[in-house]
C-alpha cells in the first residue's frame, strides 16, 4: 500500500472517529450552557449533528425555573432544528435559521416570584448566540402550545393557544435593506378554551433595542359564555348566548404608537328569564338593564354591538379616548354597521405623524417654558434698575 493511500485512510478514519465523537462534546457544551441562566436552567437530551447541510438538531429542550412552584417547565420543545440559511448564503450573507417543533410555553402571572414564570428577568439572545453563534434572520415555530396562566388574576382566567404556528423572516434584513420594517411576521393558532382563532399579521424593524412595527391582530369567534367567570365578577351578569370577535391595528415608531381595537358581538344575549339557580335580585335587575341596553345600542340588521377604541401613546402610556368610543357604539347601531374585519387604516406613517405632534407639543412647551424665563428675568432687571434708581434718590436727599 502506498504512503499517499494510508495517508487519505489515516485522515477518513480520523474524520470518522471526529464525527462519531462531535455529537458527544456539542451536547456537553449545550448542556453547560443551559445549566445556568440566571433563575432558569436547561437540558438536552440528544444532539444530532449534519454536517453536510451545516445544521444540529436539539433533542427534548428542557427549560425550567429554578425554585419555582409551577410543574410545568417554561419551555419544552421536542426537536428543534438550527442550520445555516442557504439562500441568503447565496447572496453573500452567512446567518442561520432556526425551526421549532411542537414546542410547549408556559407563561405564569404572579404576585409572587416562586408562581411567576415569564421569562422576562433573562436576554435569552445571550444564550442563543452561545448555541448558535451565527446571526439568526429567520424563526419558525410549528404546531406549538403557548399557555398563559392567571392572565387575570380575579378571577383567575387562563389563555390557551394551541396549533400554533409561526414565522419570523428577514430578521437581519439581509433581503430589504431599504424597507423600514424588513421583517414580516405571520402567526396563528386556536383558542380552545374561548372556542376561537387567532391571527397575527406585522411587519417589524427587529434591530432596534424596542422594535418598530406596523401589525394586525384578529380574534375570532370567542364564545361569550366562557367569559362568565370575569363577567360575573366584573359586571355582575353571565351571557347565555353570542360570540365576540375583536380586531386591532396598531403601528409603532420610536416607542410612539397609534392604532385602535375594535370588538364587535354577534346574537349577544344576557337576560334570561327563567334562569334561576343561583341569581340574586340585583344581578337580576343588572342584567335586564343590561339587555335592555344591548337592544338600544345593538345594529338590529346584523345582531351586533360594536365600537372602536383609539389607541395613542407609547409602549409605557397607551391612551384611549371616550367620546370617540362612545359615539363608535352609536355610530354602529344607528347611522353604519361595523365590518367584521379589519379597518386597513393605520400605517407606520400614524406613528410618525403621533411623533411628530409630540415633538412640536414639546417643542411648544420648551418655548413656552423659555419665554416664561425671560419674562422672569426682564421683571429681575426691572426690579434692580428700580431699587438702584431708588437707591440713587436716597443717597441724593
Amino acid at each position: 500500500m502506498k504512503r499517499t493511500t494510508k495517508i487519505i485512510l489515516a485522515l477518513v478514519v480520523l474524520l470518522i472517529i471526529a464525527r462519531l465523537l462531535l455529537p458527544y462534546f456539542v451536547l456537553r457544551y449545550v448542556n453547560k450552557t443551559l445549566a445556568d441562566m440566571g433563575s432558569y436552567t436547561g437540558h438536552v437530551d440528544d444532539i444530532d449533528i449534519q454536517l453536510i447541510r451545516g445544521a444540529y438538531q436539539l433533542d427534548n429542550l428542557n427549560i425550567r425555573k429554578i425554585n419555582g412552584k409551577l410543574k410545568e417547565p417554561f419551555v419544552f420543545i421536542p426537536k428543534t432544528d438550527l442550520s445555516v440559511e442557504w439562500k441568503s448564503l447565496f447572496k453573500g450573507k452567512l446567518v442561520s435559521e432556526v425551526e421549532c417543533y411542537e414546542p410547549k410555553i408556559n407563561f405564569a402571572f404572579s404576585d409572587t416570584e416562586s408562581s411567576n414564570q415569564t421569562g422576562a428577568d433573562v436576554d435569552w439572545t445571550v444564550y442563543l448566540k452561545k448555541l448558535l453563534p451565527i446571526s439568526i434572520n429567520r424563526f419558525a415555530v410549528i404546531n406549538g402550545k403557548v399557555n398563559l396562566t392567571s392572565l387575570v388574576t380575579q378571577p383567575r382566567a387562563d389563555l390557551s393557544i394551541q396549533k400554533f404556528q409561526g414565522e419570523i423572516r428577514n430578521i437581519r434584513n439581509v433581503e430589504d435593506k431599504n424597507n423600514k420594517l424588513p421583517s414580516p411576521v405571520e402567526a396563528s393558532g386556536d383558542v380552545p378554551g374561548y372556542g376561537g382563532t387567532m391571527n397575527f399579521y406585522a411587519n417589524m424593524n427587529l434591530l432596534k433595542e424596542v422594535p418598530d412595527f406596523d401589525y394586525k391582530l384578529r380574534f375570532s369567534d370567542l364564545q361569550l359564555v366562557k367569559l362568565n367567570p370575569l363577567a360575573r365578577h366584573y359586571a355582575n351578569l353571565d351571557f347565555e348566548r353570542g360570540t365576540v370577535s375583536v380586531y386591532s391595528e396598531m403601528a409603532m415608531l420610536n416607542s410612539k404608537l397609534n392604532g385602535y381595537l375594535k370588538p364587535l358581538t354577534k346574537g349577544m344575549q344576557i337576560f334570561k328569564l327563567d334562569e334561576h339557580e343561583g341569581r340574586s335580585i340585583g344581578k337580576f335587575f343588572t342584567e335586564l338593564v343590561a339587555q335592555a341596553g344591548t337592544a338600544i345600542f345593538k345594529n338590529q340588521k346584523r345582531d351586533q354591538v360594536a365600537t372602536r377604541i383609539p389607541l395613542n401613546g407609547t409602549i409605557d402610556d397607551i391612551k384611549t379616548a371616550t367620546w370617540p368610543t362612545i359615539f363608535g357604539v352609536l355610530r354602529n347601531a344607528y347611522i353604519e354597521a361595523f365590518k367584521g374585519e379589519f379597518d386597513n387604516n393605520i400605517t407606520l406613517q400614524d406613528a410618525v405623524k403621533s411623533f411628530k405632534d409630540d415633538f412640536k407639543a414639546k417643542r411648544a412647551e420648551r418655548k413656552a417654558e423659555r419665554k416664561e424665563k425671560r419674562a422672569e428675568r426682564k421683571a429681575e432687571r426691572q426690579a434692580k434698575r428700580a431699587k438702584r434708581k431708588a437707591e440713587k434718590k436716597e443717597k441724593k436727599k
